[in-house]
């Protein structure tokens, strides 16, 4: 190929991806002009997809364009997780995600993603308290008790799953208080209930919200809430520190992501329009009935409490020699 050809095709090339690059911030400015999908890798009818369909319509007009939702659950998210990350960075796919999507890089040999390699956080939905609950037939009233119990006798916990926030709160638990409560994985909460009240297993780190009910008829019996501060909530029930183990802390989140890549301006229309639905009077009143301690804020929030959450859990994955099949 002579040197002219060659000069001439350099100089294309060079137009062309000053058009790309000149197209990229025309889009963005102009985002949204057409439908944003909002996947949730969990099963209908959970919290993260409950917090997804309570801001679809205000984010939505927000933005001025609908925001659906596409339910693709399977391996704890990681099939809804991967097919976000692999979708064009536009801004037009985005991830609600929940406490294991900062687990899966530690629990799996192969992960579908990195939640901080393949993703840009977009907001931070909320947080929602964790409590320490036993059947009411266990004869313990309070931690000291259970973890005397515990050392005397076998003792089964209940989890939703490999990597869930009950598991690794559980193990947490064992590796803290010296004792090895034995794990039951369960394929839903409810399941867990049932069997839970049941006293055919008999400790559970449930959310908060979740639990109440139970616990206001006594058939459960909250021991503590995994946190720094008493719950609004359920103020009667004493924190971590005040039960004797201030490093059991768990906190079970909500959060949108968007592939990594995404340009800067379209971050910042959707973290603004997020942030503007979470204090919306009537979506944070019903944020507070579902008990969720609603964050929003910058992306910056999201992002530096997924660093946290990946370094910590990672640890305890690995020192508990945890593995997702």
């Amino acid at each position: 190929m002579s040197r002219s050809r060659i000069s001439r095709l350099g100089r294309l090339l060079a137009g062309l991806l000053a058009v790309a690059g000149l197209a990229q911030p025309a889009q963005a400015q102009n985002f949204p002009n057409r439908p944003v999908t909002l996947v949730v890798p969990y099963a209908a009818g959970g919290t993260p997809d409950i917090l997804a369909r309570l801001l679809t319509d205000q984010v939505g007009r927000q933005l001025e364009q609908p925001f659906v939702l596409d339910n693709r659950a399977g391996a704890g998210g990681n099939i809804g997780g991967q097919m976000v990350a692999r979708a064009p960075a536009d801004g037009y796919t985005l991830l609600v995600c929940a406490f294991s999507c900062s687990t899966a890089g530690s629990l799996y040999a192969k992960p579908a993603y990195d939640i901080q390699r393949d993703f840009a956080p977009v907001v931070m939905i909320g947080t929602v308290p964790s409590v320490m609950v036993v059947p009411a037939a266990l004869p313990v009233k309070t931690f000291a008790e259970f973890v005397a119990l515990a050392k005397k006798q076998s003792i089964n916990y209940a989890s939703s799953g490999v990597g869930s926030s009950p598991h690794l709160a559980s193990e947490l638990l064992n590796q803290l208080a010296g004792i090895e409560v034995t794990h039951v994985p369960y394929r839903g909460a409810g399941q867990v209930t049932a069997d839970l009240l049941a006293n055919r297993v008999q400790l559970y780190f449930d959310n908060l919200p979740a639990a109440l009910p139970n616990i206001k008829t006594g058939q459960l019996r909250p021991l503590l809430v995994a946190q720094t501060a008493r719950s609004a909530a359920a103020p009667e029930i004493p924190t971590s520190a005040e039960a004797g183990i201030p490093d059991l802390v768990v906190t079970p989140w909500f959060g949108v992501f968007a592939p990594a890549g995404t340009p800067e301006e379209v971050l910042r229309k959707l973290n603004a329009a997020f942030d503007a639905a979470l204090h919306d009077p009537a979506v944070a009143a019903r944020m507070k009935e579902l008990g969720v301690d609603v964050i929003g804020g910058g992306r910056d929030r999201l992002g530096g409490f997924i660093a946290g959450d990946v370094v910590k859990w990672g640890a305890i994955i690995k020192e508990r020699n945890i593995v997702a099949d």
